[in-house]
């Protein structure tokens, strides 16, 4: 399936690993133009040096968001002005990737305000765009009771929320807005992967609650997040789609 990307301009931040990681290198074998962010200067150059031999526009450069609300707008200005537009935003930067789900300031600085902030600032060229798109990470931690109560949990949650009426607002303007709800996801360096050394009990005991018996993957997840940013997804909009493996037990409606 073409799933119309090439030449699309996108904004991902938090993509130099994980499901970020998978994901920009998805969209840059569909020939998109990519920008993207990451804390580690030498993950930036890595990546963005295996998304260029892709053939597209690469705009990678190290990024914090601990310097604050000031400097991301300038980083995501500076974004679409490097790519010359913005047809696609996909925020992943989170208090996961940095180990500091308990935060709740950091949970609303990094993954609240990372999709808020990013979300005003790139409308004006999401507008402009003919397949305006937006796919906002939550996690299934933010639809059910998991490990502890914790500031992760519950801002994942608000963002399911907040993207399901930014379709609403947002549909008349051509920009279509989802969420992506992934279960645990295992890959080399992260949360899941320490956990199993670190913690062998509890990663048994959440590996025995996927229905099709295994972790998921960055790959797993990052396929879908492009399906829906893509005009291939091009009426689809409001949804929050779970991509657990069968973690969560809520039947859906």
């Amino acid at each position: 399936m073409d799933l119309g990307l090439k030449g699309k301009k996108v904004i991902l931040t938090g993509g130099s690993r994980g499901i970020g990681r998978a994901t920009v290198e998805i969209l840059a074998a569909e020939g998109a133009d990519i920008a993207f962010c990451s804390r580690n200067a030498e993950q930036v150059a890595e990546t963005a040096a295996s998304l260029e031999k892709h053939g597209g526009k690469v705009f990678g450069s190290a990024f914090d968001m601990d310097s604050g609300p000031d400097a991301y707008r300038a980083w995501l200005t500076q974004a679409a002005e490097s790519l010359g537009g913005c047809d696609i935003f996909i925020p992943m930067i989170s208090t996961s990737g940095s180990g500091q789900t308990g935060d709740w300031q950091k949970g609303l600085d990094h993954d609240i305000m990372g999709s808020v902030i990013g979300v005003e600032v790139l409308e004006p060229y999401l507008e402009k765009s003919d397949d305006g798109s937006i796919v906002i990470l939550s996690s299934t931690a933010g639809l059910e009771t998991f490990i502890v109560p914790q500031g992760y949990n519950a801002l994942k949650g608000a963002l399911i929320v907040y993207a399901g009426q930014l379709s609403q607002a947002l549909g008349p303007k051509g920009i279509r807005v989802n969420a992506v709800s992934p279960g645990p996801i295992k890959f080399p360096g992260g949360n899941w992967d320490v956990i199993e050394g670190a913690a062998p009990d509890l990663y048994k005991s959440v590996e025995a609650g996927f229905a099709l018996g295994r972790f998921g993957g960055p790959d797993d997840v990052a396929k879908a997040v492009v399906f829906l940013a893509s005009p291939a997804s091009s009426y689809t909009t409001g949804t929050n789609l779970v991509i657990d493996g069968g973690f969560t037990k809520r039947v859906q409606f």
